[in-house]
């Protein structure tokens, strides 16, 4: 029979699937060194956040089968270790959506009438009813910023109570916005107009102190903002002098840059802060969603079937996976490349699959590009069961075509993405079995590889522009691994692809932009 090690706390609901089908085995709170040693005995490992799974325990781990985390993030797990030696992680996206959703609303309301300090003052003995006068959230302006699954449900909720709905999601369709009911507008409107905020979106690169005092500026001084997503998307030091100095009106908080919350000055700031720690998802009913969730999943893989929400690369025999494998790689370094390239909210991808590869099951791959594609935006909510999923509900125009005719290669991939910002196509290909090349960027010809951090001009081609920018970058510290050039004709337009060691500095990619003869510039971070 096959054995489980859960490793962290799970509802008993999860236990009694896992039961099912295999001997159950439950220690928390084991030392790392300890689960490295016993890991080898088993065939599943079930964990919540407090177990990690480095990659010392993924080595050690000669029979695993399945990693499943009750709950969202998978930061926790080295995903590219398990991914190698063939191991599936799940996880269970959708079981704390609700939880969430109406953490925020709640939040939103307690902020609203001051309820926490009204409890904390009636406890106390005192009847001060004019001290706890609140405002009502009915025809006001809710913006979303962010319209996941979560932030969905909270705009659907939010509406059947009488607010008005803008929303900012750059990978939302105006289409989808409507079925919702929401209005798409930029984030500086949304700023602008919103008397509450509420953020449901990732922390990236990107969204870092996406909430800075440059950004408090903008609001109206009667405006809330409530954050039950990521902590670190609001700079808490900016937060707080607004909230001092009156610029915005109050903030609800669930999550914080540092977690267990430290010395904060926000504790001091009475009826105008609501803070949680970190509860959007501790609810009975999300505890047992998700422990349920990932308990069936690890019984249908240990009984041989595919999981419904890995991470990695689920579903696919291991004869197949090892035939695929360097072109769904390929696929999602393109997707993610193109994404990135056409910034912005993506309306429709096409996907070509070129001369020997136009024989292959496409299926794997495409899904794979829609991961690599929606990757930015999602981060490790996508995977590459839900991705073809997550583009559907954005809205986004799938289009899969094939033509076994072109044979530059032996076999390529050619993906383009068209959006709000224009179009950009990129074409790659597999060398030596397992190597990624780029041979394409906008009807471009090149041959770089992928690498983590990129720069890509569009500029005439003309003496000079190398030199130029070899010495722009040069003054801003940013050291080039590698440079190429691809053009069409002679003096007329070429793209310029650098390899660099480091992201760029804030600044240069606009210095860049008013070098003479450059159209464009993009980075890009794979």
């Amino acid at each position: 029979m096959p054995k489980v090690l859960v490793s962290d706390p799970i509802d008993q609901a999860g236990l009694d699937i896992l039961a099912q089908v295999a001997q159950v085995d439950v220690k928390t709170k084991l030392p790392p060194e300890e689960l490295v040693q016993i890991i080898s005995n088993y065939d599943a490992l079930m964990i919540r956040s407090g177990t990690k799974v480095t990659s010392e325990v993924i080595e050690a781990a000669s029979q695993l089968k399945i990693i499943g985390r009750a709950g969202v993030g998978v930061d926790n797990i080295d995903v590219a270790a398990a991914t190698r030696r063939g191991i599936v992680v799940v996880n269970s996206p959708e079981g704390n959506t609700i939880a969430a959703a109406e953490h925020a609303l709640a939040m939103m309301l307690s902020l609203s009438r001051n309820i926490p300090e009204a409890d904390k003052s009636v406890k106390e003995s005192a009847w001060n009813r004019k001290q706890f006068t609140g405002v009502e959230v009915y025809k006001k302006i809710l913006g979303v910023v962010g319209l996941g699954k979560i932030g969905s449900h909270v705009a659907t909720v939010a509406r059947s109570m009488g607010m008005t709905i803008l929303a900012y999601d750059p990978f939302i369709s105006k289409e989808r916005a409507a079925e919702l009911n929401c209005s798409l507008v930029d984030l500086d409107l949304l700023f602008q107009e919103a008397d509450y905020i509420t953020l449901h979106i990732p922390k990236t690169k990107e969204t870092a102190h996406l909430i800075n005092a440059e950004a408090l500026a903008k609001m109206k001084p009667t405006t809330r903002i409530i954050n039950c997503a990521r902590g670190g998307i609001i700079d808490e030091a900016a937060l707080y002098e607004a909230l001092k100095n009156g610029v915005i009106a109050g903030a609800a908080l669930d999550v914080y840059e540092a977690e267990p919350l430290g010395e904060s000055a926000l504790r001091e700031l009475g009826k105008s802060v609501v803070l949680t720690p970190h509860l959007g998802a501790s609810t009975t009913e999300a505890q047992i969603n998700v422990a349920v969730d990932v308990a069936e999943q690890i019984r249908d893989v240990l009984l041989g079937l595919p999981a419904r929400s890995a991470v990695n690369i689920p579903g696919l025999r291991p004869d197949v996976l090892e035939k695929l494998r360097p072109y769904l790689q390929l696929a999602e370094t393109l997707g993610n490349l193109v994404g990135q390239l056409a910034g912005g909210r993506v309306e429709q991808v096409q996907i070509r699959l070129q001369g020997e590869l136009a024989n292959q099951d496409s299926k794997p791959i495409v899904i794979a590009t829609l991961k690599g594609l929606l990757t930015n935006a999602l981060r490790e909510r996508v995977n590459y069961v839900n991705a073809s999923i997550e583009a559907k509900e954005r809205g986004i125009k799938v289009i899969e075509t094939r033509d076994a005719s072109i044979k530059d290669f032996t076999g390529s991939l050619y993906v383009s993405a068209q959006g709000s910002l224009g179009e950009h196509s990129v074409t790659g290909v597999i060398l030596g079995g397992s190597e990624v090349r780029i041979t394409d960027i906008n009807q471009f010809p090149i041959n770089v590889p992928p690498t983590k951090y990129m720069l890509f001009t569009l500029h005439r081609d003309m003496p000079g522009i190398i030199g130029k920018i070899g010495s722009l970058l040069g003054s801003f510290n940013v050291n080039i691994a590698s440079m190429q050039v691809g053009r069409q004709i002679v003096r007329g337009d070429a793209v310029m692809v650098l390899s660099i060691d480091d992201p760029l500095p804030d600044g240069i990619l606009e210095e860049i932009t008013k070098v003479p003869g450059i159209r464009d510039a993009y980075t890009v971070a794979l």
